[in-house]
Parts: C-alpha cells; structure tokens; sequence
C-alpha cells in the first residue's frame, strides 16, 4: 500500500511540473505611459553600397513587409577608417586590404526606395582614412581570396606573409602607403557633401544620427596597423570633442551617438588605463558622460545626444540567454557573464555581479548633466550564441519589450538569424505608439509589454513566454482601458522552423487565434519558448470626459522628449489636415507657432527655441491637445 501511495505522489508531482503554471499579468493603462520609438525597429547592414550590385527588389521589400523603420549602415569596424571623398574603406578583418564603399550612393539609393527609414552613418575619430587601393595584398594570387586564419595578418602596404596563418605577419605593411590623413574637418565634410549648399542634397531629416566611430577601446586589436597601442582615455576625447563640436557647427540638428563601446568589458574599462578626475576614480562610461558633461557645460556646445553601447555576451546555455533582457535595467538579476562591472568603483570589487548597465548610465548621466538632459540610450551592435529560431525570437522579443517599456532610442542588432524577422514584423506592426504599464506575477518566465494608439482605442498586449519546455497559463487584468466582452484577435509565434518563415506582412508563421475577454480580464496559454500579441479594442477611462478638449497629456505622443532640434508628433490615425502648433512657456506666453500639414504623424524642426520648459497644443477643427515639452536644443 505504501508503495502505491509513494507511486501516486510521485506521478502527481509530475504531472503537476508539466502542467501549464498560471501567472498574473496586470495591465495599467493610465501608467508608465511614454513614446515608443519606432528606432528600436532597426538593423544593422541592409543597403548595398556598390552601385554595380544593387540592393535586391526582394530585400527592399521584405524591410518594408517587416516594418524596419532603422538602419545602421556605416559597416562598424569597416567605418573608421572611411575616406567619404575617395569613396574607400580600409578592411581591418582582410589584411587591412582598401576597398570601394560608396556611402553616396547608398544614401541616394536608400531615399529612393525607403525614404521612411532613418540611417545611421559614421564619423572617423582615430586620425587616418583610406587613400588608395594600390598596395592590397594580393589575396586573389595568395589563396583564391580564400578565408584563412590569417586574414587578419597586416599585408597591405608592403607586409610579408606568414604562411603558418594566425593574426601575426612575418612582415607587417606600412599604413602610410595606403592610408591618409584624416581631421574633425575632413571626417565631418561629408555633412557639407550631403546637405550643404552645392552638395548632392539630400534630406538630412533621414540622416540625424552619426556614430562617433566605432569600439575605440580596442582600436589597438582591431586597427593595430594605425594604433599598436592604445591611446590614451582623455586622447579619444580629445578627439571626440573636436568632431562632435565640427559636426554640430555643420549640422546643429545632428545626433551624435557614442562612444560605443565594443562589449561589457569595454562598458567599464579603458585598456589597462586607470581614470581619474581631479583625484576620483571612474569606470570608462561615467568618466566619458563626466568628460562630455564638463566639456558641454564649459562651451556650451551640446556634444552628445545618444550614448551608444555593444554587447556580444558569451552565454552559451537557452537558461542563460533567455535572461538576457535583464542585464539592461534589472538591478536585481546576478548576470553569470559579469566580469567588467567589478571595476564599476575603480578597483576590483568580486562582489559586484548585477549589471543593469543602463540604469546605471542614466543614473551617470543625470549625476553629471543634471535634469533634463535630454541624453538616450541606444544598443546598436549585439549577438547571441544560438541559432535556435524558437530562442532568437524570444531573447530578441523580451529585448525589443523591455527597450519599449524603457524609452530605448535605438536598437540595431548586429547578427541577424532565422526567426528575428518574424519578431521584429510582429513588433513593428503591431505595437502602438504609446508604452503603458505592465507587470508580471513571474517576470522571469513571463513577460508582458502593452502599447495603445494615439486615440487610446486600441491596445496590443504582447506576451513573452521563455519556460524552455512548458506553456504557462497567463491571466491578464487590464485597468484603465474597458474592453467589452466578446472575443479578439490574437498571433502567436511558436514553435518555429530553421528555415526563414518570413515573407510578407501577409506570408509569415504568424498563427491566428482569438482570446476571450470577460469584466476586462482574460486566460491564454502561452506555448514554451512563444511570443503572442493580444489585439484589443476598447476606450481609456480614468481621466476626464472630452480628453482631447481637456488637454489630456497622452492625447498625441511627442517624441523624443526631452527633444533638442527635432521632434517627431504622432495622432490618431482619422487626424488629417493643416494642424497649428503652439509652444507656450510657463508663463503663459505663445513663444513659437508652426503650421503643419499631418497624415498621422509629423517630423518637425524646431529652431529659434529656448532651451526650457513649454505646453505644446497642437489645434485642428476645433479640438486642442497639449503635452508638456521639455526643449534642450538651445537656440
């Protein structure tokens, strides 16, 4: 009998590890409410720069099916040592061998055929660019240009080869034979080249964001022909400062991104350096913000907009990278793969194991810029090690929500694997401009990211299961937002292929369901390893009757707010037609009056403003909306 007994519990334990686990998830309309920016839709390397191959029709069309709304052109190590006249670059991976890039005509091609997407070029800071293609290494004569482990030898110019491979050459070349000189004024001359008066004209609204290079940490491995060591911290911000203050000079709405920092090492360590100011000592990211804060409040010169960062984690087991969202924000998540961040104070510290890298630069850059700064937050290289499709949607799905809910800037992932097209169309698609507040029961199983549209009538609901083996029953209770009773859309990606499922906004492994909703709550079950998007319908509540006429803040979105120069407006979709924009400062006075024409959305430049705080009213057939501006361009 007891046996029996002992048997029977064991098979209840069972079945009860294999049974769907419920997990509440709470929605909160009127909460946490903020912009979504559509550039963490983005990408890097999709345009071709060779006009003698073009980019595919097929290609053009998937990012446009997809929803890509950013692209990162500039070819990372391939950008620094970009010559924008000569229309060359010098190939770091490839004996440092020099090649035609053409940026021009990537650019024209890119308005041509997506004039919506915003692109992200890249400035040369280490002092030398690409002259000529006349002393390459001959590969072709070598190995059939054939990958070898030598690949990274330093051949051009003149090197010997050493046939035993690895990244060493009998005989390194001489960079000055193919490479020239190149200052803050030659690098940013290509914003004359664009934009400026006899140039090629283009639009430089497409054009706002600048990389300040590329990983300049490790410059002395990846461009150790130029720098066999590296040079020193307060060097490269030298540097630093002489572009970013060229480049504002040239294009005062420019937002510049830096100082990408090639992976969590980097993220805190400059070499083996040791960085101090005035006595104190500073990991490498709060000693830029500090350098750059000191730099901008003695010129006034605004010297960074975006701070950009990499991350290339070595987590190799599905436990681990599933988690990988947490190392952004979550303070209390022990990241195994921490390893810089115990020099966070300066000196080493093994206790330090929590990464939450951008709560801490926020929390950097309001110690030293102050409120209102305006400064975002960008990842704009980053890769996992699996090619799981299943768990590349769900990493890039939980990284995609967790950028939403945290007014992310940019987001651009450097590999691009089976599966990341499907997430990125249902995130694109489906996600509405506004962010609002959504808690989980289990935040490290399941996940839900909620967005609602500018009239606050529709609601996605994105739910993110990573239990590598089980479905999870979820219960999600919305407040804020009533949603009748009845039945809604639901798509699920689950279970998917190794091969591209992806083929349109209409072809794709999108599976179709509904969900039934009941007194503003509702069960699903999330499949393992599954992203599902709920499709709601419903009204706001919680605020006043007549919102748009009240002034309710959350009517339209304003986007980035803080904003300096630029801003982008975003309505209800029947919006249509000539719209009166008013900036009013807190006294009350109407300081600036734009009119726009809108089609659901406006991109405004905003000159002639004083850095502060304004109302913004947007007037259109009677109704107002207002939203509070903070404004730190300057005049």
């Amino acid at each position: 009998m007891k046996k029996i007994l002992l048997l029977a519990s064991v098979l209840l334990l069972v079945f009860q590890a294999g049974k769907a686990q419920n997990i509440t998830i709470q929605v909160t309309a009127s909460e946490g409410r903020r912009p979504v920016s559509p550039n963490i839709f983005g990408r890097n390397n999709n345009l071709s720069d060779n006009p003698a191959s073009p980019t595919t029709a097929e290609n053009i069309n998937r990012y446009k099916e997809a929803g890509l709304r950013f692209a990162r052109e500039n070819g990372g190590n391939n950008a620094t040592k970009y010559n924008w006249r000569k229309k060359l670059g010098s190939h770091p991976d490839w004996y440092n061998n020099v090649y035609g890039h053409n940026w021009d005509y990537a650019s024209q091609e890119i308005q041509q055929t997506m004039p919506g997407l915003q692109v992200m070029w890249a400035f040369q800071l280490i002092g030398k660019a690409a002259g000529n293609k006349n002393n390459n290494f001959n590969d072709w004569s070598y190995n059939g240009s054939n990958w070898w482990s030598g690949v990274g030898q330093n051949l051009a110019g003149g090197g010997q080869v050493n046939p035993a491979g690895g990244s060493q050459a009998l005989v390194n070349g001489n960079p000055d034979l193919y490479l020239e000189d190149w200052d803050a004024d030659s690098t940013t001359g290509v914003l004359k080249h664009w934009f400026g008066q006899g140039g090629l004209g283009f639009d430089k609204n497409q054009f706002i964001y600048w990389s300040m290079d590329n990983e300049p940490e490790i410059w002395n491995g990846t461009h150790d022909d130029v720098m066999s060591s590296l040079l020193s911290a307060s060097a490269f911000m030298d540097s630093y400062f002489a572009v970013a203050k060229k480049a504002r000079e040239r294009f005062p709405e420019i937002k510049l991104t830096g100082p990408v920092p090639a992976n969590e090492w980097q993220w805190y360590r400059w070499g083996d350096q040791s960085l101090s100011i005035d006595g104190k000592n500073y990991c490498w990211l709060e000693y830029f913000i500090k350098r750059v804060a000191d730099e901008q409040k003695a010129t006034g010169v605004r010297l960074l907009d975006v701070l950009d960062i990499h991350f290339y984690p070595s987590e190799s087991s599905n436990a681990d990278m599933v988690q990988l969202h947490r190392v952004f924000y979550d303070e209390t998540y022990v990241y195994p793969g921490a390893n810089g961040v115990k020099t966070v104070n300066g000196g080493w510290d093994g206790s330090q194991n929590k990464e939450y890298i951008f709560k801490r630069i926020n929390d950097w850059l309001l110690k030293h810029f102050g409120e209102n700064h305006g400064i975002t937050i960008a990842l704009t290289e980053n890769d996992i090690r699996s090619s799981d499709p299943n768990i590349v949607s769900v990493v890039y799905a939980s990284m995609l929500g967790t950028f939403a809910d945290n007014g992310v800037e940019i987001f651009t992932p450097w590999s691009w694997k089976t599966g990341m097209w499907e997430t990125l169309h249902l995130f694109s698609r489906y996600t509405k401009g506004t962010r609002v507040k959504t808690t989980s029961g289990n935040e490290a199983t399941v996940s839900g990211y909620s967005s609602v549209n500018g009239s606050n009538d529709s609601m996605t609901v994105i739910l993110v299961n990573r239990d590598l083996v089980a479905s999870r029953t979820a219960t999600v209770n919305l407040t804020g937002f009533n949603v009748p009773n009845g039945n809604f859309d639901v798509l699920e990606l689950s279970s998917l292929p190794s091969t591209e499922t992806f083929v349109s906004h209409t072809s794709n492994a999108l599976k179709s369901k509904t969900v039934t909703v009941t007194g503003n709550s509702f069960n699903i079950t999330l499949p393992a390893l599954s992203t599902t998007a709920v499709i709601l319908k419903g009204a706001l509540t919680g605020i006043e009757e007549n919102q748009q006429d009240s002034g309710d803040p959350e009517s339209f979105s304003v986007w980035p707010n803080p904003a300096s120069g630029r801003i982008k407006i975003q309505f209800p979709a029947e919006v249509s037609g000539k719209i009166t924009l008013k900036f009013i400062d807190l006294a009350g006075n109407t300081v600036l009056t734009r009119d726009a024409e809108n089609n659901s959305e406006i991109d405004l430049s905003v000159t002639g403003l004083a850095s502060g705080i304004y109302v913004l009213t947007a007037e259109y057939q009677g109704h107002t909306w207002r939203t509070k501006l903070v404004f730190t361009g300057g005049k």
